[in-house]
């Protein structure tokens, strides 16, 4: 497999993070637009059972891989076509396993949930489109080995554009939660057909000892750490399916969704880049720092602003989006997982470091933090706020960012408060300035639109003040980088 100097790692990572962002950040527009539109066709209800089923699908896709995957990425060695037999064939068994369980079971499910039959097919097309995703491991892992990020998003455009536009044409039909079903099959099958026409792997079955003990040393730890994030998580997610009315899971879902959409654009991009990246220069304590901090800084500048700006305009879209009205419970909840999420865009980079560095364990122990803490605290919060609880939990727990830091700056030397502190600052002072604003200005859907400009030109002008010679430095990075 090939090995990988220092220029080469920069030159692809700027590229990487360039094709990543330029091009999911249009497909997340794209996904937010859909979602925009669906939920005028949608009710809460039936964001809620997807919600769920999503949810009762996830906690399954954890036990699929027992993190051989991101062992292959970390492993310090080149990777043999012994390591991808393996990987494949353990994973494979794992998965064909949970399928056939899952498909058998989904009557239950359905009577467990009270789910009508089109509930039930939803499930069983989550399911077969689990299956087909799995199918795309190697391949996947074989693109982020090489940091081919150009080629790697080139599947995720067709998923996308496939499961929004036919999720949309059928809510318009009138098709409801079977909407979801058909499209995504349809994203499953367009998925793998399109990275194995980018990056074939001739599929082998079989297992070596000695590659599965060495990848099970980095991956049991590592998915254990996932399998607690399910338990923290989406567990929690089928536990609110039960304990709260569907509308009220769909007011939690609708107000996380978009609480998480500036990560989702920003960091989600960013860490899957930084982590192969990371772990390719794990043996250079300085140039590691530097990228740390250069992915912090990063985040930090496009997520800080967009939660800001989303917490103050919020309100003003429902008001003047037609058919909007019946979501403005859902803005308390909103505010708080915004809390949440700025705070995860600086702690996550930080554990995803300390993965690729090998510190699995570490990371391992936060976690078992993080799951018992939202299991005492979320029932805890929703019998004294209701559904908005799940929020308030979320955002308290979220304060162990300090702890994370703490803990972080024992391995690896960098500095939270440079880093942070212009995004902040930058960030509140736009969102006060859009706020009063916003008040005297907006009267309609085109001059709260208006808004958005004038918050990017606020906050970009104090950025730029505060951190003049940072933003100098990254810039000359990228174009050093790009002309190679």
């Amino acid at each position: 497999m090939e090995e990988l100097d220092i220029q080469t790692i920069a030159k692809r990572s700027i590229h990487g993070v360039l094709a990543l962002v330029s091009r999911t950040f249009f497909l997340n527009i794209v996904t937010l637009a859909a979602n925009i539109l669906l939920a005028l066709y949608l009710s809460p209800a039936v964001f809620g059972v997807y919600f769920v089923v999503s949810a009762a699908l996830a906690f399954l896709s954890y036990f699929s891989d027992i993190g051989l995957a991101a062992a292959l990425i970390q492993k310090k060695e080149s990777i043999t076509e012994d390591d991808l037999k393996t990987t494949f064939t353990i994973q494979q068994s794992l998965v064909l396993t949970l399928v056939i369980i899952s498909l058998l079971l989904s009557p239950v499910l359905g009577s467990f949930y009270n789910l009508n039959h089109e509930g039930i097919f939803l499930f069983q097309a989550l399911v077969i489109s689990f299956f087909l995703s799995s199918l795309k491991t190697i391949p996947s892992i074989l693109l982020e080995r090489k940091l081919e990020f150009k080629k790697l998003v080139i599947p995720q455009i067709v998923e996308t554009i496939a499961f929004n536009t036919i999720a949309l044409a059928l809510a318009v039909n009138g098709f409801g939660i079977l909407s979801f079903a058909y499209a995504v099959l349809a994203r499953g099958i367009l998925g793998l057909i399109t990275i194995y026409s980018i990056a074939p792997w001739r599929i082998r079955i079989g297992i070596s000892k000695a590659s599965s003990k060495k990848l099970l040393t980095f991956g049991i730890p590592f998915q254990t750490n996932s399998v607690l994030a399910l338990l923290k998580d989406d567990l929690l997610s089928l536990y609110l399916g039960k304990v709260l009315p569907f509308a009220e899971v769909g007011y939690i879902g609708f107000a996380h969704k978009w609480a998480l959409a500036p990560l989702r654009i920003a960091m989600d991009n960013m860490i899957r880049i930084t982590f192969p990246v990371f772990s390719r220069i794990q043996h250079d304590k300085v140039a590691l720092g530097i990228a740390i901090e250069r992915t912090m800084f990063a985040i930090s500048a496009l997520v800080m602003p967009s939660l800001v700006g989303l917490v103050v305009l919020a309100p003003y879209f429902i008001r003047h989006i037609p058919r909007y009205e019946k979501w403005e419970p859902a803005l308390l909840s909103l505010s708080l997982f915004a809390i949440s999420s700025a705070l995860s865009s600086v702690s996550t980079p930080l554990t995803n470091a300390l993965n690729a560095i090998g510190k699995v364990k570490v990371t391992l122990c936060l976690m078992v933090f993080w799951t018992l803490t939202t299991w005492i605290l979320t029932p805890f919060s929703i019998a004294f706020f209701g559904y908005n609880g799940v929020a308030f939990a979320a955002a308290a727990i979220s304060l162990s960012l300090f702890i994370v830091i703490y803990i972080s700056k024992r391995y690896i030397q960098f500095d939270v408060f440079k880093i942070i502190y212009s995004p902040v600052f930058s960030s509140t002072v736009m969102g006060i300035a859009i706020y009063f604003v916003s008040q005297y200005f907006v009267g309609n859907l085109f001059t709260l639109l208006l808004m958005i400009p004038l918050g990017v030109i606020i906050y970009a002008g104090i950025l730029y003040i505060i951190s003049k010679e940072q933003i100098k430095q990254d810039i000359a990075f990228i174009k050093e980088n790009l002309k190679k």
